[in-house]
């Protein structure tokens, strides 16, 4: 090779390494647009300054320190009861732990359950239906250091499925009670109880899943239902022990299972402490619970019932009904109204206001935040005891006739973008609804407005955007005077009497 070809080639050489040095500096960016619509982004590493650092001794350690300290406290709660026809069976989704081991022959039946020691004098605090039908004597309490008890019925609370039980004894070893209402989901808790009746002493770990929930268990109109839910394994046996935070504070009593199979399946629920306290203290003292009452049937606040009530967001309870002489009724509550907080505690769904007013004794004043109108304000309510028997609620609405714009021949009126046909008030649904005005719903079609918003055949309209609906063409008057993507208001009374609002939007057209 002659002298011009190295000198060529080395030249090359380096042109080729300097492009290179350029190419590289130049894919700082990287562009991913699209032909004629192209766009620099620029990819880096972000640094995760909000890591958090888990100390496992640490926590390890807190595990067991507050298992040594609360495994005392909680007790096994054997009860004899006598065979009875129609026992409750306990195999449903949602499940009540105990009692466990029936035995299948005509004959006394034996259960079990757990129980956590409130007091050193020896108070206990259990679930309602661990001791339920117990016969005379027929209650045994299991100590962590195995002394065996019998124990007296002190009281129970079947709205609250909570009950007191007493053993003679001093001195006992009894659990520090926290404040559930601060509780927020993902938070450590313990699970400690007697799973089975005889795995005695069982801890298990998990998470607060959820505060606050329904399961639909209610055992009469008024049971209170707003369980902490968590993912610390309780199987039967375990009703009536203690959900502990990691403060060494029991914050609920563990009562009921979501299962298919009986078992644990990661979704166990329990009773907040602060409701718990206050039941227990009412039964210990009284031997019964004297619980403040609203007077109120209450629904949750969607969306579309937002809307219909000019809120910007779903916010609050709403009140379907207010009941003669109650509380809310002396205190200037309305039907219609939206609560949005107790004593200052904000309320998005009903069993978060039941619970707050359960707390409550009648002769309590509670501040109530209300909407109405489009206008916030503050009520002041006194709080009454509930009617043994349940009151029903009259329509104070005086029936009219139909007004004169209305053809006599027709009898139904369809609001095709709703789904839904309306007919003239028919004599036997007037008396069975209690409405004294109103238009009966004919038919509801299938997955149409109406019928995705829990309208059914028979329920009757009594009112639409708070005015009185006597006629056909009234409720045809407001519709119409709404357009594309608002919300109406509808109060509504079913065949047994009980009012409730249904908010209905108006369909938008498809283009």
């Amino acid at each position: 090779m002659n002298r011009k070809s190295v000198i060529a080639a080395v030249g090359l050489i380096c042109i080729g390494i300097i492009f290179g040095v350029v190419l590289v500096s130049g894919l700082k960016t990287v562009d991913v647009g699209f032909a004629g619509n192209r766009q620099q982004v620029k990819l880096e590493t972000q640094s995760n300054s909000s890591k958090n650092s888990l100390d496992l001794k640490s926590t390890s350690d807190g595990f067991v320190a507050i298992a040594k300290k609360l495994t005392p406290t909680v007790v096994g709660v054997t009860v004899t009861t006598k065979a009875k026809q129609g026992s409750k069976d306990f195999n449903d989704f949602f499940h009540f732990f105990g009692p466990d081991f029936k035995l299948p022959q005509p004959g006394p039946e034996q259960g079990s359950g757990s129980g956590v020691i409130i007091t050193p004098s020896g108070y206990i605090l259990t679930n309602n239906h661990v001791v339920e039908n117990a016969d005379k004597n027929g209650i045994e309490v299991r100590l962590n250091d195995t002394r065996r008890l019998t124990a007296k019925l002190v009281g129970t609370d079947p709205t609250t499925d909570l009950a007191v039980l007493k053993v003679e004894a001093t001195d006992l070893p009894a659990a520090a009670l926290g404040n559930s209402d601060d509780l927020e989901v993902g938070q450590w808790v313990l699970a400690i109880g007697n799973p089975f009746g005889y795995l005695n002493s069982t801890v298990t770990a998990g998470i607060v899943s959820y505060v606050g929930r329904t399961i639909g268990m209610k055992r009469d109109l008024y049971g209170i239902e707003d369980f902490i839910q968590t993912d610390a394994a309780i199987n039967p046996g375990n009703s009536g022990g203690a959900l502990v935070n990691m403060n060494g504070e029991v914050v609920g009593i563990n009562t009921a299972i979501a299962t298919r199979t009986g078992g644990y399946e990661g979704y166990g629920f329990a009773i907040p402490m602060n409701l718990a306290k206050t039941v227990a203290e009412d039964l210990i003292n009284t031997g019964e619970v004297h619980r403040g009452y609203l007077g109120v049937m209450i629904q949750p606040v969607d969306a579309t019932v937002a809307k219909a009530n000019g809120l910007d967001k779903a916010q609050g309870v709403l009140v379907g009904t207010v009941q003669e002489g109650s509380a809310a009724g002396a205190a200037g509550v309305k039907e219609g109204d939206i609560i949005f907080a107790v004593d200052g505690k904000e309320v998005n769904q009903p069993n978060e206001l039941q619970s707050l007013i359960a707390r409550k004794h009648p002769g309590d004043e509670v501040s109530l935040t209300i909407y109405r109108d489009g206008k916030r304000f503050e009520k002041k309510v006194i709080l009454k005891q509930r009617k043994t028997k349940e009151e029903t609620v009259a329509s104070s609405d005086e029936g009219t006739e139909e007004s004169s714009g209305v053809d006599a021949s027709s009898q139904t009126m369809k609001f095709e973008n709703l789904g839904l046909t309306v007919k003239k008030l028919t004599a036997d649904v007037k008396e069975k609804a209690k409405a004294d005005n109103g238009v009966q719903v004919a038919e509801v079609k299938t997955f149409s407005e109406a019928y995705n918003r829990g309208l059914q055949p028979n329920d009757v309209i009594v009112e639409a955007d708070r005015r009185k609906i006597t006629s056909l063409n009234d409720l045809k008057r407001v519709v119409e005077s709404h357009k594309p993507g608002d919300a109406v208001m509808l109060r509504v009374k079913d065949q047994a009497g009980n009012a409730r609002f249904v908010a209905v939007q108006i369909p938008k057209e498809q283009g």
